[in-house]
C-alpha cells in the first residue's frame, strides 16, 4: 500500500518561507504521480502542485505559480513543497497526495487515490 506521511507544517509571517516534506513509500516512482493539494478552513480542497513521469514535469495553479515548487528526493522517497511569499491565504491544512500514471499523464489531483493526514501551515 502506498503510504504518506507529511511534516513541517507550523505558523510563518506573511511573505516567509516554508519547506513542507512528505515520506512516501509503496509505490513505483516512475509509474506514479504525486501532489499536494489544501483545503482552507470554510473552502473546498485546491491542488497547488502536482509532479509526474520521474519528476520531469511539474504543474502548478496560477494561485501559486512562482512561489511554490514540488521537488521529489529517490533516495529517501521524500516529497518537498518549497513555500516562498507566503500570504495569509495560503493557510490552510496541506496533504501530500499519489495516484497511478493514466495514459502518460495524471488525473486532477483532488483525485487522487491516496493522501496523506496533512499538515498545518498558518500565515499571519
Amino acid at each position: 500500500d502506498v503510504q504518506l506521511v507529511e511534516s513541517g507544517g507550523k505558523t510563518v509571517q506573511t511573505g516567509g518561507s516554508l519547506r513542507l516534506s512528505c515520506q512516501a513509500s509503496g509505490y513505483h516512482h516512475s509509474a506514479y504521480c504525486l501532489a499536494w493539494i489544501r483545503q482552507a478552513p470554510g473552502k473546498g480542497r485546491e491542488g497547488v502542485a502536482v509532479l509526474w513521469i520521474g519528476g520531469a514535469q511539474t504543474q502548478y495553479p496560477d494561485s501559486v505559480m512562482g512561489r511554490f515548487t514540488i521537488t521529489r528526493d529517490y533516495d529517501k522517497d521524500l516529497v518537498y513543497l518549497l513555500m516562498n511569499d507566503l500570504k495569509p491565504e495560503d493557510t490552510a491544512m496541506y496533504y501530500c497526495a499519489a495516484d497511478q500514471l493514466y495514459g502518460g499523464g495524471c488525473r486532477d489531483a483532488l483525485t487522487f487515490a491516496y493522501r496523506g493526514q496533512g499538515t498545518q501551515v498558518t500565515v499571519s
